[in-house]
């Protein structure tokens, strides 16, 4: 299968603390990790806010466009965890208070603690699918192609743990990084030609500065062992061909 025919998925992070600078996003790292493992592409993450037709819109693009999307975020007890009822409405299905969801609250907050503002953690879109939260038992969901978890990185982890054995991914995407102390410009001609004669494969181009010195990072992606090498021995060509020296890193890492 090929980078471009592969599950591909998105993830969809909603909350107004994460478009303010308020909260800093700790999701994407952790899911795009796991996704890379199993085969699947991550090919787009958006951050929208707590604003019903926002998340509608972005549930309905990425439903579309994707073998999966992840959203993260607005699945709590407060007024403002408005996430689950803009799914159902994305999918346009009732939100209605789930039996087993309401059991998982009653069972870890007895039924002293089990408040209304709790309460409203069981409200799942009809016909939705659990997933479970071994932290603190307010369950997320999966609804057609969309798995709804929450904001908080321990429980959205726990989450993913219950979701990865039911997706359908392929071979492991590969990846090898070679470092040289050349800039991009210099780069870019010889390299662009490269990807056009390996287009099989994915060839990055990254920018840093350390030590003074500027420097690429070049990535090559594929999920073929034996394209990985070739590919990253032309690469090593090319850079001394330019007059510096190719620093390779990481072989055959998953990424």
């Amino acid at each position: 299968m090929s980078m471009e025919q592969r599950e591909t998925a998105a993830i969809l992070i909603i909350g107004n603390e994460i478009l303010s600078g308020r909260t800093q996003d700790r999701n994407i790292q952790h899911i795009a990790t796991h996704m890379t493992d199993i085969g699947i592409a991550m090919m787009e993450v958006r951050v929208v806010p707590d604003i019903p037709h926002y998340i509608v819109d972005a549930v309905k693009a990425l439903s579309a466009a994707h073998s999966y999307v992840f959203t993260t975020g607005g699945i709590g007890p407060t007024h403002d965890d408005i996430t689950a009822e803009n799914v159902a409405a994305a999918f346009d299905v009732p939100l209605e208070e789930n039996k087993d969801a309401r059991d998982m609250l009653q069972a870890y907050y007895g039924d002293e603690g089990l408040t209304k503002s709790r309460l409203r953690m069981a409200r799942i879109p009809k016909g939705a699918k659990l997933i479970p939260n071994q932290v603190t038992s307010a369950p997320g969901f999966i609804i057609e192609n969309v798995h709804v978890m929450a904001g908080v990185p321990r429980i959205m982890q726990d989450m993913l743990t219950h979701i990865l054995p039911s997706l359908q991914g392929g071979a492991p995407i590969l990846s090898n990084t070679v470092t040289c102390e050349l800039t991009e410009s210099i780069l870019a001609e010889k390299l662009a030609q490269l990807q056009l004669d390996n287009v099989d494969v994915e060839i990055g181009s990254y920018p840093y500065y350390s030590s003074g010195s500027l420097g690429v990072s070049l990535v090559v992606r594929t999920t073929e062992a034996d394209r990985l090498e070739a590919v990253t021995i032309a690469l090593e060509s090319l850079v001394q061909e330019l007059g510096a020296a190719p620093k390779r890193m990481e072989i055959a890492k998953k990424s």
